[in-house]
């Protein structure tokens, strides 16, 4: 059954794919594509000076990754308290046909010390994570076969608001941005990308810890609220009729956008804090197994390139 939706669900964020590039385009020259710094199919923990600070990230290279070979790049950032090797475990990314890199954020503020991303009221003050993704973008762009048309943005909770900002303002470094179970604080940014942005969500409409309809006590907005705006600053012309895959899956698309982008978001009725499909925990509450988040980000993503 679940490979039956998987299909299905693949069909769906695919429909567009003939008014977008395809990911197999020719790739830009690199800017350099030195020997990795670890072997194929293995992943490990690497430094980065970044404004002033020590940062890591978590690296993964597929396990047929060749130097002569340009490929895409998704980033991964962990939610709050979280790590860049946690999101690794619960995500699977890991399995997909790309380089992945896991940051990590820097302890902020509340209860614990716990890692935190800009743009919610427990970041650390003053620490520039858009600058820190600027400078991890060259880095790996440099030392890495990285096709730097195919560059990808995904996230959890924190994580996944933080992704929401790089929307806003890396549009001209990331081809397109899937958030889940984000934490959309309101952060000042006015959020006018460069270009018009794809965008895939994944939400649980019974999230307890970032509610889907939203808590105006925290400036946190109803999550289909947020979905809409995205489509309104893509132009998208048309709203699709929402497509109940399963009993808990629900699919909601924006057409007709500008530059032949989609806007999509995928409901998980009951869903609790949780990565779809995650087979670790990854959150507080139903975790669904109809679908696979990485798969289907992977299949909507795919399709955008710079």
């Amino acid at each position: 059954m679940r490979s039956r939706v998987l299909a299905c669900l693949a069909a769906v964020v695919s429909a567009a794919a003939l008014v977008t590039i395809p990911a197999t385009a020719a790739a830009t020259p690199q800017r350099g594509c030195a020997n990795p710094p670890q072997e194929p199919g293995t992943s490990e923990l690497h430094e980065l000076t970044s404004g002033g600070l020590q940062r890591t990230y978590q690296l993964h290279l597929p396990p047929d990754y060749q130097r002569k070979r340009d490929w895409p790049l998704i980033v991964a950032y962990h939610g709050r308290g979280n790590t860049g090797v946690g999101t690794e475990i619960f995500s699977n990314l890991s399995t997909l046909p790309a380089i992945i890199a896991y940051p990590n954020g820097v302890i902020g503020t509340g209860d614990g010390d716990r890692q935190a991303w800009q743009g919610a009221p427990y970041s650390a003050p003053g620490v520039d994570d858009v600058a820190f993704t600027n400078d991890l973008l060259d880095e790996l762009e440099r030392t890495l076969c990285v096709d730097e048309r195919r560059v990808y943005a995904t996230g959890k909770s924190n994580g996944a608001g933080f992704v929401g900002i790089l929307g806003c303002v890396l549009a001209d470094r990331f081809a397109a941005i899937a958030p889940v179970a984000g934490a959309f604080y309101p952060n000042g940014i006015d959020c006018r990308p460069s270009r018009p942005m794809p965008v895939i969500d994944f939400h649980g409409t019974a999230d307890a810890t970032i509610p889907y309809t939203g808590d105006a006590d925290r400036g946190l907005p109803a999550i289909p609220d947020w979905v809409k705006a995205w489509a309104q600053r893509d132009r998208c012309l048309i709203r699709w009729f929402d497509q109940e895959l399963q009993p808990d899956i629900t699919i909601s698309r924006w057409l007709g956008c500008a530059r032949g982008v989609e806007v999509t978001h995928v409901a998980v009725t009951g869903g609790g804090h949780t990565w779809p499909g995650a087979d670790s925990y990854s959150g507080g509450g139903y975790t669904t197994q109809t679908v696979e988040a990485h798969e289907v980000l992977w299949q909507f993503v795919r399709r955008y390139t710079l």
